[in-house]
Order: structure tokens, then sequence, then C-alpha cells
């Protein structure tokens, strides 16, 4: 992984975008692709980038959400605390006891989640979950009036993880939150910036799509502007090289880039997943397959569109999915970009008429 993919990732991963709240997200995809692609935003703040290839041809989006999970404001009690909701796919046990920030229209406000300590939990109680409907974010407030009119907390303010990138001991993981799905954001502008100024046989949309983690609503509207003909939608994938989870049929970081056979909002295009494990082979990309019995990805939304869109969810495997931290290979990274490379050379008119054949 070069230096400025290095930079990209940590850019994306410590800016903060929950469902609803991408703006920073969306500002930073525009400010690297600007300069050489026409960029836009629908009306759900979908960024949208296209870069013509020089000779027409069909019509290949590669999106990637830009939305993390997150939290929401529910409520300021009197004494200062804040009841919030969840915003996307959290287990209970992950939240208790995490730093937040509370983006607040006077910046941003840190905070850690707390509940009632065990010294105070009736002994019948303490082996029993503590649901986020139980905890507060403590933020340091005196009251209500201060945390709401000081420290400007409202109803509805956007709240994070305060998780930041961080490279571990072994260079080649990396730690940060939000790599669902930010990953797929950087591979998307990587993409395009490694064909910037060269041909290729299609007209490419990058697409850093809104709201996927509450329905997939930004791809919806997103595929409605573009009309894809061929949908790549670049993600994670469950890694399945730790303790508690099946090995069969999950990926392991390090094998390199998974492509989906199956997922729960779409099946991918026989045609279409069989052309990239053929590009693999022949190009010696690492590769692994990656099944996901629950949850979607933008595929959901993309391969129903019109008459149908032939859609293909290339990822990078990643530990610790939907947790304030996840951890990534960066060499996963790369095999995944070359591939997204290697589909888009490959997706002539001819390929693409081929798909639905």
């Amino acid at each position: 992984m070069n230096a400025q993919t290095l930079c990209l990732l940590q850019e994306l991963t410590d800016a903060n975008g929950p469902p609803g709240y991408e703006g920073a997200i969306a500002d930073i995809v525009t400010r690297h692709l600007q300069d050489f692609c026409d960029v836009d935003r629908d009306n759900l703040g979908s960024v949208i980038a296209r870069k013509d290839g020089g000779a027409g041809g069909p019509k290949v989006i590669l999106a990637g959400h830009m939305d993390e999970i997150g939290f929401i404001v529910k409520h300021v009690t009197d004494k200062g605390f804040i009841k919030f909701h969840g915003l996307g796919g959290w287990l209970d046990q992950v939240v208790l006891a995490q730093r937040v920030i509370v983006q607040t229209s006077k910046g941003p406000v840190e905070g850690v989640v707390g509940a009632r300590p065990p010294h105070l939990t009736p002994a019948d109680e303490r082996g029993k979950m503590v649901t986020v409907e139980k905890m507060f974010i403590d933020v340091g407030a005196r009251n209500g009036k201060q945390a709401q009119d000081t420290l400007g907390i409202r109803p509805g303010d956007a709240i994070v993880p305060a998780s930041k990138f961080t490279p571990l001991a072994n260079r080649k993981m990396l730690l940060a939150k939000a790599w669902d799905d930010r990953v797929g954001v950087a591979l998307m502008v990587d993409a395009l910036r490694a064909l910037r100024g060269k041909k290729h046989p299609n007209v490419l949309y990058g697409a850093g799509t809104t709201q996927e983690e509450v329905g997939l609503r930004g791809a919806q509207t997103t595929v409605q502007a573009v009309s894809p003909d061929v949908g790549l939608v670049l993600e994670t994938a469950i890694a399945g090289d730790v303790p508690g989870i099946e090995e069969d049929g999950n990926p392991k970081l390090g094998l390199g880039v998974a492509i989906y056979v199956f997922e729960g909002s779409a099946i991918p295009n026989l045609k279409l997943r069989d052309l990239a494990l053929d590009i693999c082979r022949k190009q010696k990309i690492k590769h692994q397959v990656a099944f996901l019995a629950q949850g979607g990805t933008d595929a959901g939304r993309i391969h129903v569109h019109a008459r149908g869109v032939p859609s293909l969810v290339i990822s990078v495997p990643t530990r610790h999915i939907h947790t304030p931290a996840g951890v990534l290979q960066t060499d996963d990274y790369d095999a995944a970009l070359k591939l997204t490379l290697e589909m888009i050379r490959a997706l002539d008119a001819k390929t693409v008429a081929s798909l639905t054949r």
C-alpha cells in the first residue's frame, strides 16, 4: 500500500459521518475527485463522480457507502446526561464504556457511555445484558441547561465512537472505526485516481452513497440518477479468523480480496462473478469468497433497478465489524483495488452485453 492510500484511509476513517450526517465524508470525496471527474450530489447527499473512458461504452458504477454506524441524541435529562438511539446495527455489549463524540452545532463534545455500576446492581441482574435503553452518555455537564445551552447538545445530534486510525505493531494491520464502509469509499476514489488521464472501455461512475446502514437508501436514489449497466459494490467482508466465528465460508485477513457469492440482499450476476474469479486466476490476484447469510449491501438496491443491473460485491476482509474499531490488512486492500481496476478494463460493450444473455 502506498503512502497516498494510507493517508486517504486515515482521512476517511477519522472523519465522522453516521447515516444522514455524511457531509464531511462527501466533502473529502469531492475534494479528491473534482479535478478530473464531473462531481455532483443527489438529493440524499450521495456523491456521484463521472469519468468518461474516451470510448463511450456501458455505464459502470463503483459504489461504496459513506455512512458508518453511530447514534443519535434522543433526549437530554435534567441532570445533563444524554439518552441515545442507534443508527445502524449495534450489539449492546460493544457500546458500554466507550468514548464517544457528540456532533453539535457548536462543535464536537466528548463523552463516555455509562450505566449503573456492578456495586449497585442487584445480584440477579449482574449476569444480564445491559441494553442501550439503560445506558446514557456522560459529557461532564452540571445539568441539562449546561448540556444544551453551553455545549449545544440537542435531540437529533449525531454521535460517533471516539476511535482514531492506528497502524498496529504489524504495520500491515490497520485499526480504525468506520471501515464499513470507508474502505469501499477509498477503493472507489483510488480506482478513479488510478485511471486519471487513462482510457477505459466504459463510462465510469464513482458513488459515495448515504444511509446504507439504515436501509440502503442512498443506493436507491443514486442508481436512479445513474441508471448503470453494471454495478460493482465495494465493501467490507466479515473476517472468519477470530475466536468464536466459524471459519468455513468466511474470508480471512491476508488471503486477498473477497468476492461475494451470496449476501442477504442480492445474489450476484453469475457471469460477472465468474469474470471476477477468472481475472483473479489469470492475473494471480490473491482472492477468496465471502458468504453473508444476514444483512445486505448497496447491491440490494442497485441490482433491481429498472430491468435489472448485473452486480457484484468486491470486498476487503475486516475483523470486528460493527464495533467502535475494526482491523484490516493492507495487502487485501491492494488485491481488491487491483481486481476492481481489471474489472473496469474488462467491462467493454461486448462483455457487458454477454452478462444477461
